[in-house]
């Protein structure tokens, strides 16, 4: 994976979205994160050096003077809407995994240049499709001056509520994407995942 960017909206109350994308895919996966791991992420994105070491610089300088290095990192678990992370790092030749918030995790890697992973299942659950296509024609369905829905999908109401929420949740979720919004689309894919369970 890679990290396309932060995210975040006034209505966040602190939180960003972390977006990672496949690197050989359309999938994208948002991982909602707080202001301090966002900052620490985005610092070094941006190679700006603080005057003091941060907590994750410390990390990095502590394990590297172990002789140890970050190998990769690898997001392996997404249990009732909580993702965990593994940080896998080589000692002195010897392969060792580490429990992690994938925010720190993600942190540590970018500091070491290390590859991001993520489980496939998590990837099949959490993940959003990111189809330029779909995003062109679900946006055709709106009315720019009203911001509603086109008279002919009012006239064909879905067969049940379940169906009709998850139906408007769907659009909502393809509006959130194409509008960049993940912490609102991260937020929508959760409650979609709900419904259908």
């Amino acid at each position: 994976m890679d990290i396309l960017g932060l995210s975040t909206s006034p209505s966040s109350g602190g939180a960003y979205a972390l977006i990672l994308n496949e690197t050989d895919g359309k999938r994208r996966l948002p991982i909602i994160i707080g202001t301090f791991e966002a900052q620490a992420i985005a610092l070094e994105l941006e190679n700006i050096k603080p005057p003091r070491p941060m907590t994750h610089d410390l990390m990095r300088n502590i394990i590297q003077s172990f002789n140890t290095f970050v190998k990769e990192i690898y997001i392996n678990d997404l249990k009732e809407g909580t993702f965990y992370a593994q940080v896998v790092y080589d000692n002195n030749g010897e392969t060792l995994t580490q429990d992690s918030r994938p925010s720190d995790a993600i942190a540590l890697a970018i500091r070491f240049n290390a590859p991001i992973f993520v489980s496939d299942h998590i990837i099949d659950e959490a993940g959003i499709e990111s189809d330029p296509q779909a995003e062109e024609h679900e946006e055709s369905g709106f009315s720019e001056e009203r911001g509603t829905e086109s008279p002919a999908e009012e006239e064909s109401p879905p067969a049940s509520s379940k169906e009709s929420r998850i139906k408007m949740l769907e659009k909502n979720l393809t509006t959130a994407i194409a509008e960049e919004d993940y912490e609102k689309a991260a937020k929508i894919r959760d409650e979609l995942n709900r419904l259908k369970s």
